[in-house]
C-alpha cells in the first residue's frame, strides 16, 4: 500500500535516497525510483495526509519534481495560434476530465500517449467538479503532474480548468458576487498552475434580446474581463490558452450570427480593458450534445442528433477571428463511431469527462458491494436533485458523480484498479487515433516551450530539513 506521510521529516525520509533537498531546490539522485513507489507516495500523500503543512510539502516536491523530469505544466496557446494561422489542422485535441483516480488515471492517459507519440493531450477539470470530486486546483494539478512522472513522462503537461462557469440565477441576484467567484476561481487556478482555462460565461446569454449582440452582451463583457484578469496573473511569461463559450450545452445549436456577435463584442471589451491584449484561442459551441449524456429509463444513454456542419462552419467562422476553431463539449458518451468526424471538419478540441467515469463504475470488476454503498449514498444525501419522473436507475447515474469525493479513498485504493485503468487505456488509444492526434509529439516541440518556473521552497520544509 501507498504510504502517506504524517510530517515534512516524514515526507523527506520517505523520499530518500531517491531525491534530497539541496538548498531550496530538489535534486532526483535515483529517477527511476523516484518514478516508481516514491512519486506514488507523494501522490497519496497530497491526496490523503491530515497535516496541511505535509500536504504543501508533498505538492511543492511534486511540482519541482515536474521541473526536473521534463514534464512541466504548459500552455498549448502557441498551436493553437499555429492552428489559426493554418500551419497545423487536421486533428482534434482531446481534453479529458478525471474525475476519479486521478493519479492514476492521469498516469494511464500518460503511458497510452507515450506509446502513440502523442503530444496534444490536455486533461482538465471543471470548476464544478472540484467540488464534489475533493479535488482543488493545487490537489489536481498535483495529481496529474504526478501521474505524468510516474509515466516516464517527458514533455509539456496541459492542464485546464474547464467550464469556470456563470451561476445565471446567482447572477441575477448580484452580478459583481457572481463574478468574484470566477475571478478568485482564476486566481487560484493559475497559482496552481494551471495554464489553460475555459470562461463560461454563456450562461448569460438571454435570447429574449431584440438581437444577437445584445443576447451575447454579458457573455462576451465578462469573457473579456476574465481575460484581462488572467492577462495580469501571468507573472511567468507565459501566455495563458483563454476559451469562451457562446451557447451553454444541451440548449438550442449555435449559429454564425451568434459567433460573429460574440467575438465583435468581445474583442472591443478586451480592447477597452486592455489594448491589444492577447484573447481567447478558442470557442465552445452547441451542436446538440449534453453533458453526460441523458440516460434512458431502461439504462443506457440515448443517441444524440450531433450536427457536424454546424462544428464545420463555425470552425472556419473562429479561424477568420484569428482562434484555433471550434470546440465541442459533451463528447465522451457518444458512439465510437462518430469520433473521426471530429478531425474530419476541424474542430479544435474534444471534452471527455463522464464516459471515462462510467467506465469506472460499470467494469465488471468494480467491487459490488462498493456499487451499493455509493448508490445508498446516492439515495442518502442526492435526493433533493432528484427529477419526478426518474426512474432509480435514471436518478444514481445522474447523480454518482457526487460520490466521487466522499468515496475518493476507496476509489483510488481499489484492489482491481489494474483491470479497470487497463479497460480506461485501451479506450483513450482509440480515442488518440481516432481524432488524429498519434504522432503529435513532434508537432507540440515544435510550437511549445515551457518557462521553468520553480516555486520558494515551503516553510515547514526549511524546518524539516534544519531539523534533520
Amino acid at each position: 500500500m501507498p504510504h502517506v506521510a504524517t510530517s515534512p521529516t516524514d515526507l523527506l525520509e520517505s523520499i530518500r535516497p531517491s531525491a534530497r533537498l539541496a538548498g531550496d531546490r530538489l535534486v532526483i539522485d535515483d529517477e527511476a525510483t523516484f518514478r516508481g513507489s516514491v512519486i506514488r507516495d507523494l501522490a497519496w500523500t497530497a491526496a490523503f495526509s491530515t497535516d496541511e503543512a505535509t500536504t504543501a510539502a508533498a505538492q511543492w516536491i511534486v511540482w519541482e519534481a515536474s521541473q526536473t523530469l521534463g514534464a512541466p505544466s504548459a500552455s498549448i496557446q502557441e498551436l493553437y495560434d499555429a492552428r489559426a494561422r493554418g500551419e497545423v489542422s487536421g486533428f482534434t485535441v482531446p481534453a479529458i476530465n478525471l474525475r476519479a483516480q486521478t493519479f492514476d488515471m492521469a498516469r494511464t492517459v500518460f503511458e497510452a500517449a507515450a506509446a502513440a507519440e502523442v503530444g496534444a493531450v490536455i486533461l482538465e477539470l471543471a470548476r464544478s467538479e472540484q467540488t464534489y470530486t475533493f479535488q482543488r486546483p493545487i490537489d489536481y494539478a498535483t495529481f496529474v503532474l504526478a501521474g505524468a512522472i510516474a509515466a516516464g513522462w517527458r514533455g509539456p503537461v496541459f492542464i485546464q480548468g474547464d467550464h469556470y462557469q456563470f451561476n445565471a440565477k446567482k447572477y441575477d441576484a448580484d452580478p459583481e458576487a457572481m463574478t468574484e467567484e470566477i475571478r478568485r476561481a482564476c486566481r487560484l487556478a493559475v497559482d496552481a498552475g494551471y495554464r489553460n482555462i475555459d470562461i463560461d460565461s454563456s450562461t448569460l446569454v438571454d435570447l429574449s434580446k431584440p438581437n444577437v449582440d445584445e443576447e451575447q452582451r454579458e457573455n462576451y463583457r465578462r469573457a473579456a474581463e476574465l481575460t484581462a484578469l488572467i492577462r495580469t496573473l501571468e507573472t511567468d511569461g507565459v501566455t495563458v490558452s483563454v476559451g469562451g463559450e457562446i451557447g451553454e450545452v444541451g440548449t438550442q445549436n449555435s449559429t454564425v450570427a451568434e459567433l460573429r456577435a460574440y467575438l465583435d463584442g468581445y474583442r472591443r471589451e478586451l480592447d477597452a480593458r486592455s489594448p491589444g491584449a492577447i484573447g481567447i484561442s478558442k470557442v465552445s459551441v452547441q451542436t446538440g450534445t449534453s453533458h453526460g449524456g441523458v440516460p434512458l429509463p431502461g439504462g443506457g444513454v440515448a443517441t444524440v442528433k450531433l450536427d457536424f456542419d454546424v462544428l464545420r462552419e463555425l470552425g472556419v467562422v473562429a479561424r477568420e477571428y484569428g482562434l484555433a476553431g471550434a470546440v465541442q463539449h459533451g463528447a465522451s458518451t457518444l458512439p465510437d463511431e462518430l469520433f473521426h468526424r471530429f478531425p474530419a471538419v476541424e474542430t479544435a478540441e474534444i471534452h471527455l469527462a463522464t464516459g471515462f467515469q462510467n467506465a469506472l463504475y460499470e467494469h465488471p470488476a468494480f467491487p459490488d458491494e462498493l456499487h451499493r454503498e455509493i448508490e445508498a449514498w446516492c439515495f442518502a444525501n442526492a435526493a433533493g436533485e432528484r427529477k419526478p419522473d426518474q426512474t432509480d436507475q435514471q436518478f444514481v447515474y445522474t447523480t454518482r458523480k457526487k460520490a466521487i469525493g466522499p468515496f475518493k479513498r476507496q476509489l483510488w485504493d481499489l484492489a482491481t484498479r489494474d483491470e479497470i485503468l487497463e479497460a480506461q487505456r485501451q479506450k483513450i488509444a482509440f480515442l488518440f487515433t481516432e481524432l488524429n492526434v498519434n504522432g503529435s509529439r513532434d508537432m507540440i516541440a515544435a510550437y511549445i516551450h515551457p518557462v521553468p518556473f520553480h516555486r520558494p521552497l515551503p516553510e515547514a520544509l526549511q524546518a524539516a530539513v534544519a531539523a534533520g
